[in-house]
């Protein structure tokens, strides 16, 4: 590092070059040398203390989502009624309104053997269900949140597998519905689901699904995930009765509103 001759002002503003170069060269290396440092220093303390902020942050949401199951009110993870303003075909707006609740339980019984097998390493803390109808009434979607016992890193693994293996898209790995009694959904069984959707939470201990049907109870030999559903040039009448697009829908809604609670809950006074 190389300094060059330093420059002072004289009393009506106008630089000057100062005597005594020497020393005073000395002393301004000095100066400087240790002002840099203190800025260097400085600004590594600084980003150690926003790194251990935000890590802290980070941490103290997934904690906080990870007891949301029984310290949220129920109308706020399923809201009686979900708008989904361009979530149809076509960018429709859709309108969905909950017509049943599950009691939250255990995950025994809840999924088919594979996607059981699938989501056991990351634990079941508890599950959480509701199920929708449409505005006309014609389907129903049921969707679930499913509290894990992992951390971070385990539902990091368990999205990543999801993805490289794409198990969202195999029907084995579909989600079961809820179907409630004396409700449009009664016949809403494992036949009965068309279209579903799967998303792993990497941010919180989570994972989202949804599964739709036609509320009239018709069975379905060869449901499709909702991505190849509301692929633009699907044909099959899942696609056109845009099943599809009910579970991703309704999905992405109900996890949009999660993570909003999660944050609300995390949020700290400025």
């Amino acid at each position: 590092m190389s300094f060059g001759q330093p420059e002072g002002y004289d009393e009506q503003a106008r630089p000057r070059v100062l005597r005594g170069r020497g020393r005073l060269r000395a002393v301004g290396v000095a100066v400087c040398l240790v002002l840099g440092l203190g800025l260097i220093g400085g600004a590594a303390t600084g980003s150690w203390l926003v790194g251990d902020s935000a890590a802290a942050g980070s941490g103290d949401a997934f904690a906080a989502a990870a007891e949301m199951w029984h310290g949220v009110p129920v109308d706020q993870l399923f809201p009686p009624t979900v708008e989904g303003q361009g979530a149809g075909p076509g960018g429709a707006d859709r309108t969905w309104t909950r017509i049943a609740v599950a009691p939250d339980s255990g995950c025994k019984d809840a999924f088919d053997p594979l996607l059981r097998k699938a989501l056991a390493p990351v634990g079941c803390q508890r599950l959480l269900r509701a199920t929708y109808t449409d505005a006309t009434q014609s389907y129903v979607t049921t969707v679930g949140l499913l509290f894990t016992k992992a951390d971070a890193a385990g539902m990091t693994a368990l999205d990543t597998r999801f993805g490289k293996e794409k198990l969202g898209d195999r029907s084995d790995l579909m989600p079961r519905t809820y179907a409630a009694k004396n409700t449009v959904a009664a016949a809403f069984g494992r036949k009965q689901r068309a279209s579903w959707a799967v998303s792993v939470l990497t941010d919180a201990p989570v994972v989202a699904y949804a599964v739709s049907g036609w509320a009239d109870g018709r069975s379905v030999d060869e449901p499709e995930p909702a991505e190849k559903a509301m692929a633009s040039d699907a044909t099959t009448d899942i696609a056109q009765a845009g099943l599809g697009h009910e579970a991703q829908g309704l999905a992405d809604r109900i996890e949009r509103g999660f993570r909003k609670t999660v944050s609300s809950a995390t949020e700290k006074p400025s």
